[in-house]
């Protein structure tokens, strides 16, 4: 990569006001679509498991900002993202490129509808993810709290290859393994990842899986119920569009902060 590339995300623009400017700690590539990234935390930030929040370069007069859901829990001492590679993106063209030691800005207010606080009580939570919509639910996973309010986790990830499973994989596996979370977790939390284009879920999308019921035999679990079950649901449009419609068939009813229901929805990203 050239030096003109990798000092993209550094161009001395003079930082915004009323936003924070963070430094990246770690970054790492999944595949040539998908990368995450760690950034430190300013020590005044609060948010809640599952917000997302606008993030920008400092690449411009007027830096562009796009929603980004934050993946780290709210216990983090820093912060963590998941991104898409999108080529000729007016932000992730750039965000792509960053270093260890770059800035990243950070608009102050988190806000989001995949939050407890929009759910009524249940004992089962179901998250549904294609793609990076799997990021907040990396932050919710992680949070002491899910697992104080349901009894069991159900966290789902489709994608179209294999590989872009591996960050959800990782995730999994090191919330199990977490000296702090081990003890929330237990056997609580089940993942079930599936590639349309690869394998045996090759075809089918999570809503063939959970209309055939495969997605709840391969968990030994039972099918939906709205009586003690929740959902919350981030992803591509088709695919919101789709579960939604499974889940008010099924008697499900939307939530929101201010009036909570059985299932949540982030409609932030969706173009």
């Amino acid at each position: 990569m050239s030096s003109v590339a990798t000092s993209e995300a550094n161009t001395a623009f003079p930082i915004p006001a009323n936003v924070f400017a963070e430094t990246v700690t770690a970054v790492k590539h999944y595949t040539d679509r998908l990368f995450s990234f760690r950034m430190t935390r300013p020590q005044s930030f609060r948010f809640r498991s599952g917000e997302f929040v606008m993030i920008g370069l400092p690449n411009a007069e007027k830096p562009v900002y796009r929603a980004y859901s934050i993946a780290s829990p709210a216990w983090d001492e820093e912060l963590e993202f998941f991104s898409i590679k999108v080529p000729g993106g007016p932000l992730t063209e750039h965000l792509q490129k960053i270093k260890v030691g770059d800035t990243v800005l950070m608009r102050k207010k988190p806000t989001g509808t995949l939050v407890h606080d929009a759910l009524l009580p249940g004992k089962r939570l179901f998250l549904f993810s294609t793609g990076t919509g799997i990021a907040p639910f990396a932050s919710v996973i992680r949070d002491p709290e899910t697992y104080e309010k349901f009894e069991q986790v159900i966290l789902t990830q489709t994608c179209r290859e294999n590989a872009e499973l591996n960050y959800g994989r990782e995730l999994v596996e090191n919330t199990r393994n977490d000296e702090l979370m081990s003890e929330f977790v237990g056997d609580k939390l089940l993942f079930h990842a599936s590639a349309t284009r690869e394998g045996e879920t090759r075809g089918h999308r999570v809503t063939t899986l959970i209309e055939n019921g495969k997605l709840f035999s391969d968990l030994g679990i039972e099918p939906l119920n709205p009586e003690t079950d929740r959902a919350m649901i981030c992803g591509s449009m088709a695919m919101l569009r789709e579960i939604e419609g499974l889940l008010q068939a099924r008697g499900f009813e939307e939530g929101a902060n201010n009036k909570p229901g059985t299932y949540v929805v982030e409609r932030a990203f969706v173009d």
